[in-house]
């Protein structure tokens, strides 16, 4: 089984030509910790920068919350990132099915 994370990175990669995890283990606080507090992935292509939080298809609302009460949202989007929530969620016959909501 992969994890949400992993499944984003290989729909990402198909594309943008530069795709990277900065969400970190953090031993000490024993926590995942995001970039800027709400990103998981970042992404550079052609047409800029995308950062993303991956999660499992029941999370996205709550991961949208967060990510809109961040102070860093506003700034990103001053920056012209794009700014996507990836929801997977398993189906009945073992498939993933992608959410992506574009909140940029």
């Amino acid at each position: 089984m992969s994890s949400p994370t992993q499944r984003s990175l290989a729909d990402l990669r198909k594309r943008y030509p530069l795709v990277a995890v900065v969400e970190k283990w953090n031993p000490h606080a024993r926590i995942r910790q995001d970039l800027f507090g709400i990103i998981d992935i970042v992404c550079v292509g052609p047409d800029g920068t995308c950062g993303v939080q991956s999660t499992s298809g029941s999370n996205v609302s709550a991961r949208i919350k967060k990510m809109m009460d961040s102070p860093a949202l506003p700034l990103l989007r001053e920056a012209g990132w794009r700014i996507l929530v990836q929801g997977w969620t398993k189906s009945k016959t073992g498939r993933y099915t992608l959410r992506e909501v574009d909140i940029s």
